[in-house]
């Protein structure tokens, strides 16, 4: 009975060790791929919403500089997508000025054109291949800064006072957002692309 008794013990000290050392792994692991992430995010111009923008996909990036550009696509894609739908709504509103009314069509036109290259850029991106790397990477990256030029555009649509302070502001607010996004996301492509081919 003793050395039942004992055997439990030790099959549950095992366990316990087992178990613990999972944990701990699985938690470097999740340091690592965080680490990685602010390491890298770190050679961008908006490091801190870098960071926040793409730690919650730690998990799924791992330590893989493809991973990483190719999520910081999808996320400014994913932002890009809902400004511009929220572009589209406001537009709506009655009330507008003349002027107010042509920048938001110009706006809701540049970001079409940004959904466009940045859904481009991903498609190229999900099966880049080793022969065609470089003109891949080529086209990645001229999409890209296409579409950060159409976020400047934009943005620029609604300087000057002509416009309404609090649209002027929520639009700004979030072109701003995603050119910064689209920034980060080219750099990231561009960091991916010297680890490649340095």
């Amino acid at each position: 009975m003793e050395g039942s008794s004992t055997c439990h013990f030790l099959t549950n000290l095992l366990f316990l060790s087992i178990f613990t050392s999972y944990i701990n792994s699985t938690s470097a692991a999740g340091q690592t791929n965080t680490e990685f992430i602010r390491t890298s995010c770190s050679t961008t111009s908006y490091p801190r919403l870098c960071v926040t923008s793409l730690s919650s996909h730690a998990g799924a990036i791992q330590t893989s500089p493809k991973l990483l550009a190719h999520t910081a696509l999808s996320v400014t894609l994913d932002n890009t997508q809902s400004t511009s739908a929220m572009m589209f709504k406001l537009a709506q509103t009655h009330g507008l000025k003349p002027r107010e009314v042509g920048a938001m069509r110009d706006c809701i036109e540049e970001m079409g054109d940004s959904v466009d290259l940045l859904r481009k850029s991903f498609g190229e991106m999900s099966q880049i291949k080793g022969s065609n790397f470089e003109l891949m990477m080529s086209d990645i990256q001229t999409w890209v800064s296409a579409a950060l030029t159409d976020d400047d555009t934009c943005f620029e649509g609604f300087a000057g006072n002509g416009m309404n302070g609090n649209m002027k502001n929520i639009v700004r607010g979030r072109i701003v957002n995603i050119a910064h996004l689209t920034s980060n996301a080219l750099a990231l492509i561009n960091n991916y692309a010297t680890s490649v081919h340095g």
